[in-house]
């Protein structure tokens, strides 16, 4: 069946597909809503949170950047919820599913991206490092103060499995501190693949996150378009064919053309080989794509020698350019010394923040710093810094 513009279309759930009606529920049990379906409940939740809403101002690849069209983490999990919106309306999954997962995916990221990350983690090497991704449960199941009968956002079990497991099965050992607590109060299944919507949202972040980066990479200077196709072909290729149909228009265009194109490509391309892989293995409940011990949805081999080619160019070309390494350096320090304060200082901590901090754990001083830092902006974290060290 194929849409109609501006039609009202309803798609089928497919039997692979996760089913809101048979949830296995949240951890602390609540009414039905008589308007939204559970994983609806969850998504708003999610938007709704104070922890999104700080992604705003979250270093996605830019700490400083000067314009401000530059992509935040909160842009970009937009940009991936709609891009797994798509993939899962064709593959007839749980749209609403799909959607809280890619919202959610980023929450658990600190200040200054992965930089800010690695040194939170080696600041927290002897007291059980640092994650972003068991962060992000962090904050959903801990961290978040909204409601007055449970920590957290008590989001369904659907959701909360999606978002551990976007990545594939948990295989890391020991397991991080808050998913061993966690899973033993709600077995996520960790070892096993999640749902295909959770699937989903992982190769929609992939999709949005390379392209975007790449969109950014090009506006800001930090190599050609040129220099691009010379390393990456089947970009190459894009930007020939956008220059051979669009002969006249300036460059801004054509780039942002180009991007749509291989976004549109890796789409195309992923709903071809996830759907080739269905028909082979033909799942009839969303369990069977749990334990069919393969994930389904998937580039193709010719697809992701495109991703890691791109991958490769943008590593040395941007994400270790000068310029970013400048900025990534910089926030790096920020993170360590802002750690060793309040490690010494316990007095200087916010007092609000840690009267909110959820009682349900017995946490360490160096995991509630942890904490403190993980959920700071970038901006926030640099003003604090200037204030505690006097610096400009």
């Amino acid at each position: 069946m194929s849409p109609k513009e501006g039609a009202d279309v309803i798609v089928l759930r497919a039997p692979y597909a996760t089913d809101y009606e048979a949830t296995r529920g949240r951890l602390v049990t609540e009414e039905a809503s008589r308007t939204r379906t559970p994983f609806q409940r969850d998504r708003d939740r999610i938007i709704h949170c104070t922890a999104f809403r700080r992604l705003q101002h979250k270093t996605q690849v830019f700490i400083s950047p000067e314009g401000d069209h530059v992509r935040t983490r909160l842009t970009h999990s937009l940009e991936v919820s709609q891009i797994a919106r798509s993939i899962a309306r064709v593959l007839r999954a749980d749209e609403d599913l799909t959607e809280a997962i890619a919202l959610a995916h980023d929450l658990g990221h600190t200040p200054f991206g992965h930089a800010g990350e690695d040194a939170l983690d080696a600041v927290m090497a002897g007291y059980g490092g640092f994650d972003h991704n068991d962060q992000a449960l962090r904050v959903l199941v801990l961290l978040e103060q909204r409601y007055p009968k449970f920590d957290g956002l008590n989001l369904s079990w659907e959701t909360l499995e999606g978002v551990v497991k976007h990545n594939g099965p948990v295989t890391k050992s020991p397991l991080p501190s808050t998913l061993a607590w966690f899973n033993a109060q709600f077995d996520l299944e960790i070892y096993s693949h999640a749902g295909i919507e959770a699937q989903i949202a992982a190769i929609s972040d992939d999709i949005a996150y390379n392209h975007h980066d790449m969109d950014d990479g090009l506006r800001a200077g930090l190599f050609t378009i040129e220099a691009l196709c010379d390393s990456v072909p089947h970009v190459a290729e894009v930007f020939a064919k956008v220059r051979k149909d669009e002969p006249d228009a300036p460059e801004s265009d054509v780039i942002s053309e180009a991007v749509r194109r291989l976004i549109g490509d890796m789409i195309d391309d992923t709903l071809a080989c996830t759907s080739r892989r269905l028909a082979r293995i033909e799942p009839i409940t969303a369990e069977d794509l749990r334990n069919c011990g393969e994930a389904m949805v998937r580039f193709t081999e010719p697809m992701k020698e495109n991703e890691r080619a791109l991958k490769t160019f943008l590593f040395e070309h941007m994400y270790r350019s000068p310029t970013v390494n400048a900025e990534r350096k910089a926030g790096a320090q920020i993170v360590r010394d802002l750690f060793t304060y309040f490690l010494e200082v316990r007095d200087a901590l916010d007092m609000s923040w840690l009267t909110a901090y959820p009682r349900a754990v017995n946490e360490s001083w160096e995991r509630i710093v942890a904490d403190y830092i993980a959920g700071m902006t970038d901006r926030f974290a640099k003003r604090l810094h200037r204030r505690i060290f006097h610096t400009e």
